[in-house]
C-alpha cells in the first residue's frame, strides 16, 4: 500500500503544512518544528506545483480513504491566494513618457508634499515654496554660536551665559480656524510687490533720465566726460566700502537685530558711524585727487585740456556722493532688518526725478544738444555747475528720504566711536573673496573705459563713445533685471534649503527650471534687439541726433546675442552662491574680465575707430559664453556630474531655432519701413511696432509647431489668469 503524499496532503484548517516525509495528519507530534521564515530574496523553484491545482484524491485513493475530513475541513470558497507568476513588469506610470509626442504634457500637480515641494510646505496653502516654513517659524530658532558674538558683547554685559530652557512641551491642536486676510505670510507678500513696485519704477526713471542726459549733452565727447565722472564714485564707492558693506557688515547687521536684547540698536549705530567716518576721508581724498582719478579712468579725456576742465568739475560735484551712497544703503539694511523694505527701492525714485528736472532746466536754457551743438569747449560754467549740483542734490535728497522712515521704525542715531576691540578687523577678513570680486569685476570696466572714450574721440562721430555704450548697455541689461532675477527671487530659497539639505537632486531641479523659464524670454528678446536695435535707439534717442542714435543701435545689435550667456551666467552663479562658495564666482569673474579687456584691446587695434566700441559691445557677450563654460563645469562637477544639462540644451536650441526666422523677418521688416519712412521719431516708432509684430508672430507660431513645452505651459499660464 503506497503512504500518503504529506506534502499535498497535509493542508490543515489554518493553512498550515507538515513537513515531507513526517507524519501524516492527525498524528500529532510532541514538539513540532516552527517552519524557517521565509526570504524575501530567494524564491523556491518549485513553488509554482502543478499538481496543488488538481483534486487532492486523484493522487492517492487509499490516503483519500483513511483521511478525516471532519476533522480538517476544507477552507472556505475564494480563499485560495491567487498563484503569482514567477517573473512580472512593473505597472505602468499613470502619466507614463509618450515616445511619439516631442514635447510632453507635464502631469497635473500632485496633493499634499510632492517633488516640487521638497520640504514639507503645505500645498494647499504655500503661496512660494520653501518661504512660508521660514517665515513661520523664524521666531522659533534659537540663536546658534557664531564667530561674530564677540562684535556685540557689549550689549550683553558681564553676566554669565543663561542655560539653555528646556524645550516646551506641545499646546494641544486647537480647533481650526477660518483663515484671515494679514498674517505674515500675507505681510511678506504685500512687502515682495512694494520692492517689486519700486524697483520697477526706478528702472524706468533711471532709463528716463539717460534719455534727457543724451538728449542735453549729446553722445560725443562732453556725454562722455559727464558718464566717466558719474560712473567715478560708484567706482569708487563698491571699490573701498560697498563690497564689503553688503557681504559681512549687513548681514551681521541682520543678525544682531534679531538676538540683541537691544535690537542691535549699538551695533547699527555702531556701523552707521564707522561708514560715515570712513566715507568721509574717502571723499575728501577723491576730491583732492579728482584730476588724477579722471586720468586714470580715462587718459584721452585727460589728454584734451577742455574735456578735462569739464570732467574735473564734474567730478568734484559727483564725488561726494560716495558718502550719501553709504548712508542710503546702511539705513536701507536697518529698515530692512526692522521689517520696512519700502523705502530703501522707492527713494532712489526721488534721485532720478531730481536729475530729470536738472538737465531738463539745462535744456530749457540752453537747448538740446543737436540744437545747440553744445561741445567741451562752449559749454558755460554755469551750466556745468548746475549739471553737477543738481547730480549731487538728487544722491542728498535720496539719502535724507530715509530718515522719516527710521524714525517712524524707532531708531534713533546715536553716533559711537567705540570700535576697537569688537573684532571689525575679523569681520573685514571675511569679505575678501567678495572684494577681490569687485576688483576684478571693476579692472574690465577700467579698461573698456579708457579705450572706448579713445575711440569716440578718434572717430570724431558722434554715438562711437562711452556713453553710447554706456547707454545700449542699460537697455540690454533691462530683460535681465526684470526677467532672470525676478525668476531667481522665486527659485532661490528652495535652492538654498535644498543646498542646506545636501540634497544636490533638488538643486539642479531648480537651476535648471530658472534656466529653462527665464529662456522663454530671454532668448526672443535677445533675437529681437539684433534685429531692432537701429529702430529702437533712433526712437528712445532722437534728441541726440541721428547719426548719434544709430551708432547705439548698432552697438545695441552687437550686445544681442550676449543676452543668453549673461542670463546663463547670472542663474548658474547661483548655485555656488547656494553653497555659499564665493571663491568660484570669484574666478569665474577673473575670467570673464580678462576675457573682456583682452577683446576689447583686439577691437580698438584691429577694427576701425567708428566700429571700435561696437566691437567692445560684441566681446562683452563673447567673454560671458566663456564664463558660463567654465562656471557650468564646475557646477556640475560640485552637484555629482549631472545638471540636466540635455534638457536644458534642447530647450535652448528650439528657442533659438524658433526665434532665428522671426528675427529675420521682423528685422526686415523694419528696417524696409526704415529705408521708406526715414530714421525720424516716427519712421521710427512704425519700424520697430511693425518689426515687432511680424517677429513675435513668427517666433509664436514656430515655437507652437516645435511644441515647446515652455511656451505651451506659459500661455497656458496666461489663459488661465484671463479665464479662457
Amino acid at each position: 500500500m503506497n503512504a500518503p503524499y504529506d506534502g499535498d496532503r497535509g493542508q490543515d484548517a489554518g493553512g498550515g503544512s507538515a513537513p515531507y516525509g513526517g507524519p501524516p495528519p492527525g498524528a500529532g507530534q510532541s514538539s513540532p518544528q516552527e517552519p524557517p521564515a521565509p526570504d524575501p530574496y530567494v524564491q523556491h523553484a518549485y513553488e509554482q506545483d502543478p499538481y496543488r491545482q488538481q483534486d487532492l484524491s486523484t493522487q492517492d485513493p487509499v490516503g483519500e480513504a483513511l483521511y478525516d475530513r471532519a476533522a480538517h475541513p476544507p477552507p472556505p470558497p475564494g480563499t485560495w491566494p491567487e498563484p503569482q507568476p514567477l517573473y512580472q513588469q512593473p505597472a505602468a506610470p499613470q502619466y507614463a513618457p509618450d515616445p511619439r509626442v516631442w514635447a510632453q504634457t507635464p502631469p497635473p500637480e500632485p496633493e499634499g508634499p510632492s517633488r516640487r515641494l521638497p520640504y514639507g510646505d503645505d500645498a494647499r496653502t504655500v503661496q512660494f515654496t520653501g518661504v512660508d516654513e521660514l517665515v513661520t517659524r523664524a521666531s522659533q530658532q534659537r540663536p546658534e554660536p557664531d564667530a561674530f558674538a564677540h562684535l556685540y558683547q557689549d550689549q550683553r554685559g558681564h553676566q554669565p551665559a543663561p542655560a539653555p530652557s528646556p524645550e516646551p512641551e506641545p499646546a494641544p491642536a486647537a480647533a481650526p480656524t477660518p483663515p484671515k486676510s494679514g498674517g505674515r505670510v500675507s505681510g511678506l507678500l504685500k512687502s515682495s510687490a512694494v520692492m517689486a513696485a519700486g524697483t520697477l519704477v526706478s528702472r524706468l526713471t533711471g532709463f528716463l533720465r539717460t534719455l534727457v542726459v543724451t538728449g542735453a549733452l549729446g553722445a560725443a565727447l562732453l556725454g562722455d566726460t559727464y558718464t566717466v565722472a558719474y560712473t567715478l564714485p560708484t567706482m569708487i564707492y563698491i571699490l573701498t566700502v560697498g563690497g564689503g558693506l553688503n557681504s559681512v557688515f549687513v548681514p551681521q547687521l541682520v543678525r544682531s537685530m534679531k538676538s540683541d536684547a537691544d535690537g542691535g540698536e549699538a551695533y547699527a549705530n555702531r556701523l552707521l558711524t564707522l561708514v560715515m567716518v570712513a566715507l568721509g576721508v574717502i571723499v575728501l581724498l577723491a576730491v583732492f585727487a579728482a584730476p588724477l582719478l579722471i586720468s586714470a579712468l580715462s587718459p584721452t579725456i585727460a589728454g584734451d585740456p577742455a574735456a578735462n576742465g569739464v570732467a574735473v568739475t564734474f567730478a568734484r560735484y559727483c564725488l561726494p556722493t560716495i558718502f550719501f551712497m553709504g548712508v542710503h544703503v546702511v539705513m536701507g539694511q536697518i529698515l530692512n532688518a526692522r521689517g520696512k523694505f519700502g523705502a530703501m527701492m522707492w527713494t532712489p525714485v526721488l534721485n532720478n526725478i531730481v536729475v530729470i528736472v536738472t538737465f531738463g532746466l539745462f535744456i530749457w536754457v540752453y537747448g538740446s544738444s543737436a540744437q545747440s551743438g553744445m561741445k567741451v569747449t562752449t559749454i558755460p560754467d554755469e551750466g556745468v555747475r548746475l549739471l553737477g549740483a543738481g547730480t549731487l542734490l538728487g544722491l542728498v535728497v535720496q539719502a535724507l528720504a530715509m530718515i522719516p522712515y527710521l524714525r517712524e521704525a524707532g531708531f534713533r542715531f546715536r553716533p559711537r566711536f567705540d570700535w576697537k576691540g569688537h573684532g571689525l578687523g575679523k569681520t573685514v577678513k571675511l569679505a575678501k573673496w567678495t572684494v577681490l570680486f569687485v576688483l576684478a569685476n571693476q579692472a574690465g570696466v577700467v579698461v573698456v573705459t579708457q579705450l572706448a572714450t579713445a575711440a569716440g574721440k578718434a572717430s570724431g562721430k558722434d554715438g562711437a563713445g562711452f556713453l553710447a555704450y554706456s547707454n545700449a548697455q542699460l537697455i540690454w541689461g533691462m530683460p535681465q533685471a526684470i526677467i532672470t532675477v525676478s525668476v531667481m527671487a522665486a527659485l532661490l530659497p528652495r535652492i538654498s534649503r535644498a543646498a542646506h539639505d545636501n540634497d544636490p537632486g533638488a538643486v539642479r531641479d531648480d537651476i535648471s527650471q530658472g534656466l529653462r523659464n527665464s529662456a522663454v524670454a530671454i532668448v526672443p528678446v535677445s533675437f529681437a534687439f539684433l534685429a531692432l536695435g537701429v529702430p529702437m535707439c533712433t526712437l528712445l534717442y532722437a534728441s541726440a541726433g541721428q547719426e548719434a542714435a544709430r551708432g547705439m543701435g548698432y552697438m545695441l545689435m552687437a550686445f544681442g546675442l550676449g543676452l543668453i550667456p549673461y542670463s546663463v551666467q547670472y542663474v548658474v552663479l547661483r548655485g555656488f552662491y547656494a553653497y555659499e562658495d564665493t571663491r568660484t564666482p570669484f574666478y569665474n569673474t577673473v575670467i570673464v574680465a580678462a576675457v573682456n579687456a583682452a577683446a576689447s584691446a583686439l577691437c580698438y587695434v584691429l577694427l576701425p575707430a567708428q566700429w571700435a566700441v561696437t566691437g567692445m559691445a560684441a566681446s562683452y557677450g563673447l567673454a560671458y559664453a566663456v564664463g558660463v563654460g567654465i562656471a557650468w563645469r564646475r557646477l556640475r562637477n560640485r552637484l555629482g556630474g549631472d545638471l540636466d544639462g540635455s534638457l536644458v540644451v534642447r530647450t535652448y536650441a528650439r528657442l533659438c531655432m524658433a526665434s532665428l526666422p522671426a528675427a529675420l523677418l521682423g528685422g526686415t521688416a523694419g528696417f524696409a519701413v526704415l529705408a521708406a519712412l526715414g530714421e525720424g521719431a516716427a519712421g521710427s516708432l512704425i519700424a520697430l511696432i511693425t518689426g515687432g509684430i511680424v517677429l513675435v508672430g513668427v517666433f509664436y507660431g514656430a515655437a507652437r509647431k516645435m511644441r515647446i513645452e515652455e511656451i505651451n505651459a506659459m500661455v497656458g499660464m496666461v489663459r488661465g489668469r484671463l479665464g479662457r
